[in-house]
């Protein structure tokens, strides 16, 4: 037991090899976002979404094709949940019937077909929500930096600036990637990873920042990684307990909540990964020193304090 407990990680003398996995999955997601770009829901791009119940899986390239043929325009398609349920896309202006037209023209192939849900998001309201979101984001993490900055140092703003950027951009490129529906819930998603994100980096860097002010070397990895492995068991604990929360409602939560959960689920997973990894390893790049924490000016005045 004495054993485990004094065990300690080397996270520090890893960093290059951590660097190069974060360095690959964002070349991979930045990759992603450029070519496929997001797969947008009704809620920021607008039309009209209807989803019908089959008796049986039907073929969605014929229920495309019916579509389409019946003169509906920029149709998609894809299964919601069980095989026998179908959500359609439909980019459009408002009709109250639509539900009712769409499911008539499948009924005409043959197939026992009914109407779950028909909705409709104007394609103002759709850009309002894009750009007030995105500002949002944004807003956010510049709220993360100044908070950062003034309660720790620039240099901790900094790596917990990037630190989120990362994460970030590592979950919405998955997003891109596996083409799920990005709409409002995971915009809230990501939203509370920052915030989770943020929580777990402020606790390394509580440490950090104690250690460094009471430890007598000048050797910042392993100052960083007594720090982190002080921590470690706290950060494991949070995530792994919220991951049982996640994976529950992932399971059980149903389809409305479905992308959500995934979000969050890769949010808390890359999000503890950068606040051992990408963020107190950033700290060394910048070349955080003692001297960023307690000023020599406060010991030169502590010395003529000492003279007679």
């Amino acid at each position: 037991m004495k054993t485990l407990i004094n065990r300690q990680f080397d996270f520090m003398g890893k960093r290059r090899i951590a660097f190069a996995i974060s360095a690959a999955l964002l070349l991979i997601s930045i990759a992603s976002l450029l070519v496929q770009q997001l797969n947008l829901g009704l809620d920021f791009t607008g039309g009209t979404l209807v989803e019908v119940a089959y008796n049986t899986a039907p073929s969605l390239d014929a229920v495309r094709q019916t579509l389409e043929g019946a003169g509906f325009r920029d149709v998609s398609v894809q299964t919601f949940g069980a095989s026998t349920e179908v959500l359609i896309r439909l980019q459009q202006a408002f009709d109250p019937d639509v539900g009712e037209q769409v499911v008539e023209l499948l009924r005409r192939q043959g197939e026992s077909v009914e109407l779950v849900r028909a909705e409709f998001v104007g394609a103002q309201v759709g850009d309002q929500l894009r750009d007030q979101s995105g500002m949002g984001l944004l807003v956010a993490l510049g709220i993360v930096m100044l908070y950062v900055a003034f309660r720790f140092q620039y240099k901790f703003a900094i790596g917990a600036l990037l630190a989120l950027v990362h994460d970030v951009i590592i979950v919405v490129g998955v997003f891109s990637l596996f083409q799920f529906d990005f709409d409002l819930t995971v915009l809230a998603a990501l939203l509370a990873v920052i915030g989770y994100s943020l929580n777990d980096t402020i606790v390394v860097y509580d440490r950090i920042r104690e250690n460094i002010r009471k430890s007598r070397i000048d050797d910042m990895p392993t100052i960083f990684n007594e720090a982190i492995n002080a921590t470690l068991s706290r950060t494991l604990a949070t995530s792994g307990t919220t991951l049982l929360v996640l994976l529950a409602l992932l399971l059980l939560g149903g389809d409305m909540i479905h992308y959500f959960s995934v979000a969050l689920i890769l949010g808390i997973v890359v999000g503890t990964f950068s606040s051992i990894y990408v963020a107190a390893a950033l700290l060394i790049a910048v070349k955080l020193g003692r001297e960023d924490l307690i000023p020599p000016k406060k010991e030169a005045d502590e010395e003529e304090e000492q003279l007679p």
